[in-house]
């Protein structure tokens, strides 16, 4: 910011106050280029965690969003419920890593600039996706499936109905 005795210059000099807002709108037009490279290489992240068995793959976007689900044969010998425990744990694992990645962007991107700012989107990434606790296995062996309480044959069971998500306008948790 001119303190008031710059501000005086300026006036008295309309070639030099010209030279100073050139040079103020520069700067923040390079700003500008630096948040959109960053915003840019971070929507086009991708986070991948395997169960420890191999079993499942989950591979998430930066704004926590399953972009794939891959099997291996062990899933195979999985009940659902331990299969879809599987999942969340590792699509949870691949999430806790998003923040780190998106400060790694920044950082590379913006350096030290606007760390207030970079701290309030990092504290809410983090919150969105905390750190995987350590007692939360990604491993486990498949568990003998409960008997069936219902006589319908599973193929006449009813099916639930799947809800589509909306469409996300980019993957940016900006």
């Amino acid at each position: 910011m001119t303190s008031g005795n710059e501000l005086g210059e300026l006036m008295l000099d309309p070639d030099e106050a010209q030279r100073k807002m050139d040079q103020w709108a520069a700067g923040l037009e390079e700003k500008a280029q630096r948040y959109a490279a960053a915003q840019e290489r971070t929507e086009q992240l991708r986070l991948t965690a395997t169960s420890s068995d191999g079993a499942v793959k989950v591979t998430v976007g930066a704004d926590g969003g399953v972009t794939a689900i891959d099997f291996g044969n062990k899933a195979r010998t999985y009940p659902m419920e331990e299969l879809s425990r599987q999942i969340l744990a590792t699509m949870h694992q691949a999430q806790a890593g998003i923040a780190g990645q998106v400060a790694e962007v920044m950082q590379d991107s913006l350096g030290d600039e606007d760390s207030e700012t970079r701290e309030l989107m990092l504290g809410t990434l983090r919150s969105r996706f905390p750190e995987v606790e350590e007692d939360e296995p990604t491993e486990s062996e498949p568990t003998t499936p409960p008997p069936a309480s219902d006589s319908t044959p599973p193929s006449q069971a009813p099916r639930e109905k799947r809800h589509e998500a909306p469409d996300d306008e980019g993957n940016s948790p900006w």
